[in-house]
């Protein structure tokens, strides 16, 4: 405790960061705020929760502003989806590869390009989110509120988005990412008296230590990593002989983070969808939809698992490439001992990409289908989404970069650090940077 007190001195005793943490908490009590300022021509009395499916999943994310039909309720997610679309298309479409490698110039172009995608988006999922709203709950003009609507949640989607950014700029860790994190971590409250109450005290106590496991299991698979031994030739400088020197490539065990998730979830709503058509006049349908609606069911977490082992390697396949390392190793004179640069190089890298994928793969699937275990088991709805999924690898993801941010003013102002051991990814050590 003496060692946390003196730590959390250290911290406020850096001018810097001690602005940019209280920033932070500025800004996003100001997100937490809009997301409780309902829609004008709503009655608030009157709304219904429809928080089933892709709903309750997007509530997860927004902290109870969708639900709430709030100014807030589509939040960041419609820049997140065009981050996304623009992703996949440097991958696919020459044009924006070529901007890509621009440099400073073409990251501008994409940021911008990502914005105004982001207002059409956001435009398209207005009209849907209207449409999920009560008709008994809207106290004005249908025609009038849906067009007030639109406008007003594209500008409570800017706003947010402009809010990410100055989180980035002026405060600590990713701006973007804390809004979700913070949407997640505000039902965490509320989920935990509930299932206390639910539950007798030792079955509590049970949960809450399976829970630090999990947690720490996931803290595990972020950080994992496959260091593959770099060796630079020697270099001559004026009269001077500088050695070679060692550094690592860091191969990420879990590099397609919780992207791999988030596609097979929008996808597993898909099979209820297409059978619902014919559910009233064939049972075959009506069985496979009554059985992927229940997301505790073998047969989906079946093939949710599946899903998302395919995913991964897929968007690990498109998010990191061989051949690009391979060149740049080449072109700044590094080289793996003992494999030759180049192609060999490319290959090597490669295979060791394909074999430390799939543990990481099979570990991502296990943690995704975990909160649907946690249920079987008793754990309420609401408590058992942070055994697992999307919300419980965001937030990890979160909290590790932000403390890693912290970790780094303290050491440049020659402070210890966070931890003595389990020192953070990055402090000690010598990691090449290879992009």
């Amino acid at each position: 405790m003496k060692k946390f007190i003196t730590t959390l001195k250290n911290i406020f005793a850096i001018e810097d960061l001690r602005i940019r943490i209280l920033n932070t908490l500025g800004f996003i009590a100001i997100f937490r705020l809009g997301s409780f300022v309902v829609l004008p021509g709503i009655d608030p009395n009157q709304l219904k929760a429809n928080t089933g499916g892709l709903f309750g999943l997007l509530d997860t994310f927004l902290g109870g502003a969708f639900s709430n039909a709030s100014i807030f309720a589509l939040g960041i997610m419609p820049y997140i989806s065009a981050s996304i679309v623009l992703q996949l298309l440097t991958i696919a479409v020459p044009y924006f590869q070529k901007m890509q490698k621009e440099g400073e110039s073409g990251r501008k172009k994409i940021n911008q390009i990502t914005r105004v995608l982001t207002i059409v988006i956001t435009l398209a999922q207005a009209v849907g989110f209207v449409a999920t709203i009560n008709s008994e709950a809207i106290a004005i003009n249908t025609t009038l509120f849906t067009v007030l609507s639109m406008i007003v949640l594209t500008s409570g989607t800017i706003f947010c988005m402009w809010l990410g950014e100055r989180i980035t700029d002026k405060g600590i860790g990713n701006g973007i990412s804390m809004l979700i994190m913070i949407g997640i971590i505000s039902r965490f409250p509320g989920a935990l008296v509930a299932e206390f109450i639910s539950n007798q005290a030792f079955v509590f106590l049970i949960e809450l230590a399976v829970l630090f496991f999990v947690v720490m299991s996931v803290v595990m698979l972020t950080q994992a990593i496959r260091r593959i031994p770099v060796q630079y030739a020697k270099q001559v400088g004026g009269s001077s002989l500088y050695s070679g020197q060692r550094q690592f490539i860091p191969m990420k065990v879990n590099a397609a983070g919780v992207m791999p998730i988030i596609f097979a979830q929008s996808l597993m709503f898909l099979p209820s969808m297409v059978a619902s058509i014919w559910a009233d006049t064939n049972e075959t349908a009506n069985y496979i939809g009554s059985t992927f609606s229940d997301f505790t069911s073998w047969q989906y977490n079946l093939v949710f698992g599946l899903m998302i082992l395919i995913f991964t390697y897929f968007y690990t396949a498109i998010s990191v490439n061989p051949n690009q390392i391979a060149d740049d190793l080449k072109r700044s004179g590094g080289f793996v001992p003992g494999i030759k640069p180049g192609r060999a190089t490319s290959e090597y890298i490669d295979a060791i990409l394909t074999r430390i994928t799939l543990p990481g793969a099979i570990y991502l699937a296990l943690v995704a289908i975990f909160p649907a275990i946690a249920m079987l088991f008793g754990v309420t709805r609401e408590f058992s989404q942070f055994f697992g999924g999307t919300s419980l690898i965001i937030m990890v993801g979160v909290v590790l970069d932000t403390l890693q941010q912290i970790e780094s003013y303290l050491l440049m102002k020659h402070y210890d650090g966070m931890m003595k051991s389990g020192k953070l990814r990055g402090r000690t050590e010598n990691i090449a940077m290879v992009s």
